[in-house]
């Protein structure tokens, strides 16, 4: 429910402004991305006992998704997988 509603921000802002063009393939992209990152979060929370590796952990998931999404929407990195 969650992943769907952040997924309409973009979906409402293509409705009123012409600088948002997402195709079907970049809210599918998206919303694996969340669902994926999601699921390690609940592995992490629940699994994990100390909680400073918890926090650990979960701050590299959080700085590895924005970099992800990042490199998809921007080509941070220049790889095959960067956006225009």
């Amino acid at each position: 429910m969650c992943i769907a509603l952040i997924l309409l921000v973009p979906l409402i802002a293509m409705q009123f402004t012409t600088q948002v063009h997402w195709s079907v393939l970049d809210f599918i992209v998206a919303g694996t991305l969340l669902l994926i990152g999601g699921l390690i979060l609940e592995l992490i929370l629940k699994k994990v006992a100390k909680k400073q590796n918890r926090t650990v952990l979960v701050l590299i998931l959080i700085i590895s998704l924005l970099l992800i999404w990042a490199e998809l929407a921007i080509g941070l990195f220049g790889s095959p997988f960067a956006g225009n």
